[in-house]
């Protein structure tokens, strides 16, 4: 019997033939760009303006996908692009970016995810080292956790966001897939489950109903939960793929959160000192908190200005002031931005009837 041929097809090396051609026309093409992006660099060195723009890179994904015509997803667009500027802007200058570490975290993806691979990682112990680090300038950006679908707001982000003078220039959302990670393939013999507080509330249902005897141990990270899970074969950890292959655990089962379209948004967060307010980009949101004085219709008042200004509200979560009076601040993101005129006028008479008012940021937003 004769044996099969191991040579590929004709038609086959043909396609291969012309596609290694395009990758070579493709690398050239991109070696023109990042030459461009030199001199792009050097001019905004001589006026002094910054290198990473948030409203103009996502003006030009924009453009790609409102003119892509296929085959290719525009969905992918995004991310190939995202990429090759990252490539290109680590030529003009390192972007060192903040986020709550070690290696193998979700907020980790967050961050090379909406900036690139091209990166300074900086990564921190805690959301509150990512503040530091970014308002001492050890990180350009920071990358922080602010709302999960299924657990509601992170609250350590919001309230570090009235003690320091970073603001919001970017926002990313990731689709958060919790796994059950531990050095034995196996359930048997697990005494603890060690996890960021967040994703054991995540799963709490699953490890009720799985694991309804064992501690769960809060740590600062989930990647610090598989770190230590690698160590001691008694633990296993709550975390995300990247997280176990990080440490080299088996993932005993698999999307074990309790919201199968379980996500969390993520704030990119920088100092107003060293970066300016991202410009309008046409799909923009602007983040806000006040607090008004506690008295009958106070809230109704607040609410007022975006009403008669017809300036759309996308979020509104209270958290309480700590002064001991039942007092709140309001986190309040609005659509458009403060150079459109009616959400300007808006802002100036809600300040106007507010006791504190704080803008934290406006950024472009994904639409698509």
């Amino acid at each position: 019997m004769a044996e099969p041929s191991t040579s590929p097809h004709p038609e086959l090396l043909t396609l291969r033939t012309q596609i290694d051609a395009l990758d070579r026309e493709l690398l050239a093409l991109l070696n023109q760009r990042a030459a461009l992006a030199l001199q792009v660099g050097e001019v905004k060195k001589k006026e002094g303006s910054v290198a990473f723009r948030p409203e103009r890179e996502a003006q030009v994904i924009d453009g790609l996908k409102a003119g892509n015509p296929g085959p290719l997803a525009s969905d992918s667009v995004a991310p190939i692009w995202r990429e090759i500027m990252s490539a290109c802007r680590a030529l003009e200058t390192p972007t060192r970016v903040a986020y709550l570490g070690p290696a193998g975290t979700f907020s980790e993806a967050a961050a090379l995810g909406f900036f690139g691979s091209s990166i300074v990682k900086v990564p921190c112990s805690s959301i509150d080292e990512v503040f530091r680090s970014t308002t001492a300038g050890a990180a350009d950006f920071g990358v922080v956790p602010v709302e999960n679908s299924t657990e509601g707001v992170v609250a350590r982000s919001l309230d570090l966001f009235l003690t320091t003078p970073l603001f919001i220039i970017g926002e990313t959302s990731l689709f958060v897939r919790h796994n059950l990670l531990r050095r034995e393939n196996s359930m048997q013999g697990i005494e603890a489950v060690c996890a960021h507080p967040q994703a054991l509330a995540q799963c709490q249902g699953w490890l009720n109903t799985h694991l309804p005897n064992i501690e769960r141990r809060p740590v600062s990270s989930n990647a610090e939960g598989a770190r230590l899970a690698s160590l001691d074969a008694r633990l296993a950890a709550v975390a995300g793929d990247r997280a176990g292959s990080e440490f080299g655990l088996h993932v005993v089962s698999p999307a074990i959160q309790d919201d199968a379209h379980n996500r969390t948004r993520f704030a990119v967060v920088t100092d107003p000192q060293r970066h300016p307010q991202p410009q309008a980009s046409g799909h923009d949101c602007t983040s806000l908190v006040v607090s008004v004085v506690n008295r009958p219709g106070a809230v109704y008042d607040m609410l007022m200005p975006l009403k008669a200004h017809g300036v759309s509200m996308s979020r509104f979560e209270s958290r309480p002031a700590r002064s001991g009076q039942w007092e709140y601040y309001f986190y309040i993101d609005v659509q458009g931005h403060p150079n459109q005129p009616e959400v300007a006028q808006a802002l100036q008479e809600l300040r106007g009837v507010c006791a504190y008012f704080k803008l934290l940021g406006t950024y472009p937003i994904d639409v698509h």
